[in-house]
């Protein structure tokens, strides 16, 4: 990653008002990028976005991703130079709840993306970012590649494999006539200061944690490949970059993921958070009927680490232990700005060290 390469450069980002899409904004605005932003209003309350003031870093735009039209005009105004696609519906729960609400957010958010992307000419790389669970789970033990085969058991995973082929079709159709390439990411499941989503287990710990409740765990035995935040996101600018420098041309979509041995349950991670936090925090064993989940989800990551020279740079104990360096000084009266620009400063150390 080439820190210089940001300076200056038009960048538009949807769903700038999430949780990655906040930390994604903030990190870009630290390089001097020219940040635009296209989402909904922020879709929890507390919001990182909210809280770390990223609507002063950041041209800010809210309006739905389904609404192509007010989605063209703002890439015609802004003449993003990259596009990092993050809007969507992001919680399985939610989407057993209301499927159509997220095929329509989640499948034809991304094609609208798509189209506005095909219509404008400034763009020199978009990043598509989807998630791990676009793969057909059959609970193997080793970890998905990119050309193993898409499916989604639940609304949210099946309409991000949805996704995947249509950034694809788009691929094929129209972006090799125009030499754009356009490449997607698969990110595993992401923790980090700031994320106060329902029905995700960190925040859900955390919120147990700092209200001296039990926390209440469903599937303490899944197993999935943790990692902080700024190691997908790490992975998502070193694609644009590649892209821009023509060092990627061909097959531009990868896996983002911790080392195989970070892959771990959710027991371990709640354990892990336990004994960080102190102060008598304890959790339970969720005895109710829940949705359906997959069991046991890993990542093969080494596509990234041969072409992209991406690999994981903080081991899960680290990670959480940033987790609960971030939420304990926010309980304590520091800044949300403070604290993720102090982890995205020593993150970026690490990374260029």
């Amino acid at each position: 990653m080439d820190a210089a390469f940001w300076k200056g450069r038009r960048i538009l980002v949807t769903g700038h008002t999430g949780f990655k899409g906040s930390w994604l904004t903030l990190w870009l605005s630290r390089l001097g990028a020219e940040v635009t932003g296209y989402a909904l209003a922020p879709p929890t309350t507390p919001s990182l976005f909210a809280q770390a003031e990223i609507g002063s870093v950041v041209a800010h735009h809210e309006a739905d991703i389904r609404d192509l039209a007010a989605l063209r005009r703002v890439f015609e105004t802004s003449r993003p130079q990259i596009v990092f696609h993050l809007a969507a519906q992001a919680i399985v729960r939610q989407s057993y709840a209301d499927p159509v609400e997220t095929y329509a957010t989640n499948l034809m958010g991304t094609v609208n993306v798509l189209e506005a992307i095909r219509h404008t000419p400034s763009i020199e790389a978009a990043v598509m970012i989807t998630t791990d669970k676009v793969y057909d789970n059959k609970e193997w033990a080793w970890g998905y590649r990119e050309t193993d085969r898409l499916g989604g058991f639940d609304p949210y995973s099946n309409s991000k494999a949805c996704c995947e082929l249509a950034i694809d079709a788009y691929r094929r159709s129209f972006f090799d006539a125009q030499k754009l390439v356009v490449g997607s990411a698969r990110a595993g499941n992401v923790i980090g200061g700031g994320d106060w989503a329902r029905d995700r287990l960190i925040p859900d710990i955390v919120r147990g944690f700092m209200a001296g409740q039990q926390v209440v765990i469903r599937y303490p035995d899944a197993v999935r490949p943790w990692q902080h935040v700024l190691e997908p996101l790490h992975g998502y600018l070193v694609i644009a970059e590649a892209i821009v420098k023509q060092r990627l041309q061909a097959d531009p979509t990868f896996n983002f993921g911790p080392e195989e041995t970070d892959a771990q349950p959710v027991r371990a991670i709640v354990e892990h958070m336990r004994t960080r936090w102190g102060n008598g925090a304890a959790w339970t064993l969720d005895n109710a009927a829940n949705p359906h989940e997959a069991n046991q989800l890993r990542l093969d990551c080494s596509k990234a680490r041969q072409v992209l020279k991406w690999t994981p740079k903080l081991p899960l104990s680290q990670a959480l232990d940033w987790v609960v360096e971030w939420y304990q000084g926010h309980h304590r009266g520091e800044t949300a700005r403070t604290l993720s620009e102090a982890q995205i400063d020593r993150y970026q150390d690490i990374v260029t060290q």
